[in-house]
C-alpha cells in the first residue's frame, strides 16, 4: 500500500512537513518521567517516524481508520499490539498505560474539543500532551483571562495543565491542505492534584458563566445560586472572561457555602 486516502468524514489532513513533525516530537519532555507515548491519528506516520527513533519511551499508535491501520502495520511491523485499531475517545487507558504517559498528535479538527476533554479525564495519567489543532482552538486553549479567546476550554485545561502555544503551521504543510491555519500547543501537568473546591460545582459555575458571557456573573450564575444568596464579592460584577482559574475556585467555594 503506497498511500492512505485522506477521508473528509474523519477530518484527516496528513502533515507532510517533516520539519514541523520533528519539532512537535521534540517538544515532548521525557524528563517528566513518562515511558509511554500515544500518538492519536497517525495517518501515514510522519510523526511516528520521529517518535519511533526515541529510546526514552515506547510509542503506541491509535487510529480509527482501517486503511491507516493496514498501512502502519505494514510500515511498522515491530509495533505489534502497540498499534491500536480503535477510537481514542473510547480508549480504556488502563489496558495499555501505566501511571505516567504522554499523548501526541496531528489531531482531527472536527473532534478537537472531545480529544482535549478525554485528556482531561485522564489527567492523573497524562503528564504531557503535544499536538496540532486548528489555530483558533489552539489559541483558545492558551488564552489568558481578559482576552476574547478565553473561555470554558481555557479554564478547564489551565486548571490542571500549563498550556503553551508553540508555533503556527500553514495550510500548505498538509495533504489535503485545510482551509485554516494550524497551531501546535504543549500541555504539561501542573502540581494541582485536584481543585481546592467542589469540582462538579466548579464545572457548573464555569459553564454557566461562559454560556452567557456578555452578562456579569451576578446575572449569568443566577441559575446556580439565587441572587439573594450572592454576597457583595466584586467578582460577581465581572464577566466570566475576567476571572482566572483561582478566581473561579474561590467563587465556587463561596457559592458552596451559601447553598
Amino acid at each position: 500500500m503506497s498511500t492512505v486516502r485522506a477521508k473528509k468524514h474523519l477530518g484527516q489532513h496528513f502533515l507532510n512537513d517533516k520539519n514541523a513533525a520533528q519539532k512537535i516530537v521534540e517538544a515532548l519532555d521525557p524528563k517528566l518521567g513518562f515511558s509511554q507515548v500515544l500518538e492519536v491519528g497517525p495517518g501515514m506516520g510522519v510523526l511516528s517516524d520521529f517518535l519511533l527513533q526515541k529510546e526514552e519511551y515506547e510509542t503506541y499508535l491509535i487510529d480509527v481508520d482501517e486503511e491507516s491501520i493496514a498501512y502502519l502495520d505494514d510500515k511498522y511491523p515491530q509495533l505489534g499490539k502497540r498499534l491500536i485499531h480503535g477510537d481514542f475517545l473510547n480508549l480504556d487507558f488502563s489496558q495499555y498505560f501505566g501511571e505516567k504517559m504522554a499523548v501526541i498528535g496531528n489531531f482531527p479538527y472536527n473532534i478537537s474539543s472531545q480529544i482535549l476533554f478525554k485528556i482531561l479525564d485522564e489527567r492523573q495519567r497524562v503528564v504531557q500532551m503535544t499536538g496540532m489543532f486548528q489555530k483558533e482552538v489552539a489559541e483558545r486553549c492558551t488564552a489568558k483571562a481578559g482576552s476574547k479567546e478565553y473561555g470554558i476550554l481555557s479554564v478547564f485545561l489551565q486548571a490542571y495543565y500549563k498550556v503553551e502555544y508553540l508555533f503556527t503551521v500553514k495550510a500548505g504543510a498538509f495533504n489535503p491542505p485545510p482551509k485554516v491555519l494550524s497551531g501546535v500547543i504543549r500541555m504539561t501537568r501542573n502540581e494541582r492534584d485536584q481543585l481546592a473546591c467542589d469540582e462538579k460545582l466548579f464545572w457548573r459555575v464555569v459553564k454557566a458563566g461562559f454560556n452567557q458571557r456578555r452578562k456579569t456573573l451576578r446575572n449569568s450564575l443566577s441559575g446556580v445560586v439565587p441572587k439573594d444568596k450572592m454576597s457583595d464579592n466584586p467578582l460577581y460584577e465581572l464577566r466570566a472572561e475576567r476571572l482566572t482559574v483561582d478566581d473561579f475556585v474561590g467563587l465556587t467555594n463561596e457559592i458552596a457555602n451559601s447553598l
